[in-house]
């Protein structure tokens, strides 16, 4: 009778002993996770990701940032598209995710109005045309008469008259995005400081800008 108590007695402890050992496991990985930066205003932000947009029945795959070329970006600074920014908000380094963006969220729809034509001098830089920058196909960053930012993608060039477009290259498409979060940290203030001396936002598919090789992804 006492060896089969001794052993009942052991058996009992044998199991409390693995219940605690997995009870700290559980505790050690809680903290791990509350310990995390969440994704909010002014952390520095690193993601990787696929974009794919519609293409009749199927889709097609725009852009892919990987763990080596990752997009990077400070949240909450105009840099990204709002929608896109809501998507993202409180995640943590190792969450996933999968979302969906309308062009009514996005870049709006495909509007015609935004084709012009302007006088090739317009691109003259100390007289002169710069070839390297005035081809078909290119993205050029320009401005308007009130100042404001624009970017135009180059349809042709006839004679002494260029052809520009100003939507935004992914206007009218419909984005689904699909990736993970690798790193979120503070911001320093020398990198705020720097991304408002630039004027904010760089060439991305989720930025307010259009951009040029990269532009109609979200890098």
């Amino acid at each position: 009778m006492k060896q089969i108590r001794f052993e009942l007695l052991y058996q009992i402890a044998q199991w409390r002993r693995t219940n605690n050992q997995i009870d700290s496991k559980l505790i050690i990985r809680y903290l791990k996770k509350k310990s995390k930066m969440k994704i909010e205003t002014n952390k520095y932000v690193t993601l990787a990701y696929d974009l794919h947009v519609d293409d009749g029945d199927e889709k097609e795959l725009m852009e892919s940032a990987t763990k080596e070329t990752p997009l990077e970006f400070i949240f909450g600074t105009n840099s990204m598209l709002q929608a896109f920014e809501d998507q993202i908000e409180g995640k943590v380094a190792g969450d996933s995710f999968t979302f969906t963006l309308t062009s009514d969220e996005a870049y709006g729809e495909y509007e015609d109005d935004k084709i012009i034509e302007l006088p090739k001098n317009v691109f003259q830089v100390d007289g002169e045309i710069d070839d390297e920058l005035l081809f078909e196909g290119n993205t050029i960053p320009m401005m308007d008469t009130e100042g404001n930012k624009l970017m135009g993608s180059v349809i042709e060039i006839k004679g002494d008259i260029v052809s520009m477009d100003f939507n935004h290259p992914l206007a009218g498409e419909t984005m689904h995005f699909t990736g993970s979060v690798i790193e979120v940290r503070d911001a320093s203030p020398e990198e705020i400081a720097a991304l408002f001396a630039e004027d904010g936002g760089g060439c991305s598919g989720c930025s307010d800008e259009g951009c040029g090789d990269r532009g109609q992804g979200c890098s």
